[in-house]
């Protein structure tokens, strides 16, 4: 399988002329998803693209996150750190309020913050916030917005919001990550590209997504792509790994969301709330007689506010 260039490979080579072709492959949200990555690395070794980037979020949601490291860390990519980074080295630091250390809702963060290791402790932490492409230098990436990685930028954001998003940098193409759902926005200042996630899609497709950028005569093109990949494999893992055995609540929320490709965590929390339920195992029963993976976020939250 014949890979894009590691970093140190690419350190040799100058961007490349305006107008000169160039593709970039940017994958992200991959999750501790390892059988997803390697059916991405797959599609990549067919694709002659000159450099890949890494938009965050390598681990987090999901059991094998240090074996996704490690996988990144052979192939020598750059990439940005995303708020899974940052949320699983403040559990590993014990930088969290002292009830996430002992409560169960919390017992998945947990178990994937102790399921790291120091080299890989080291890597993400070392991981910067922004970057921008080495042979393109017009495209700028960061995992959520240019102001915070815990901020999503996605399809029901109207062209002025989107747009206030690009104004905080000085290139002309923004990508960015974080919600799971693609999505590619072209304005009178540059373009916005949400690349999807690789490992965990909220877009009702449980292929393994990701995007390849090339630029032509000064244009840029976007190629949405779409990987299918062992399921089973990922669902026998979330299961023998001990995380669904151990992760609690969450972990079986994270497996749900796997299987729907959709979001039901953050639902489920919303749901709790709103009623004022403990987030609790028990309560999954009731909230999955309320909650449908097919609803929009939109509609589930219309809902949710009517109960109140």
């Amino acid at each position: 399988m014949t890979l894009p260039p590691s970093a140190e490979q690419l350190a040799l080579r100058a961007p490349a002329p305006a107008g000169e072709s160039v593709r970039v492959a940017v994958l992200a949200d991959i999750h501790g998803n390892v059988p997803a990555l390697e059916a991405v690395l797959e599609d990549l070794s067919r694709q002659a693209v000159d450099e890949v980037l890494l938009g965050g979020d390598l681990v987090g949601r999901g059991p094998e996150g240090k074996r996704v490291v490690e996988r990144v860390r052979q192939l020598g990519w750059r990439g940005v750190q995303g708020n899974h980074e940052e949320y699983l080295l403040n559990f590993r630091r014990r930088r969290v309020p002292e009830e996430w250390l002992e409560a169960e809702e919390w017992s998945a963060a947990r178990w994937m913050a102790a399921a790291l290791d120091g080299p890989t402790e080291s890597y993400i932490d070392a991981l910067p916030f922004t970057l921008t492409s080495a042979l393109a230098p017009e495209l700028r990436l960061v995992h959520g917005s240019p102001s915070s990685f815990n901020e999503g930028i996605g399809p029901w954001l109207s062209d002025e919001q989107i747009s206030r998003h690009l104004d905080q940098v000085a290139e002309p193409l923004l990508v960015c990550a974080h919600t799971h759902r693609p999505m590619h926005a072209v304005l009178g200042g540059g373009q916005v590209l949400n690349i999807g996630s690789v490992g965990l899609p909220f877009n009702r497709d449980h292929r393994a997504q990701y995007a390849i950028l090339t630029r032509r005569a000064g244009e840029w093109e976007v190629d949405f792509r779409r990987v299918e990949y062992d399921r089973e494999a990922i669902y026998r893992i979330y299961r023998d790994s001990g995380f669904v055995e151990h992760g609690g609540i969450t972990a079986k929320l994270l497996l749900l969301e796997l299987e729907v490709a959709s979001p039901a965590l953050v639902p489920f929390l919303q749901w709790a709330e709103i009623l004022q339920r403990p987030p609790r195992e028990d309560q999954l029963d009731d909230f999955l007689r309320f909650w449908s993976p097919e609803e929009s976020m939109r509609e589930f939250i219309r809902r949710l506010r009517a109960l109140g």
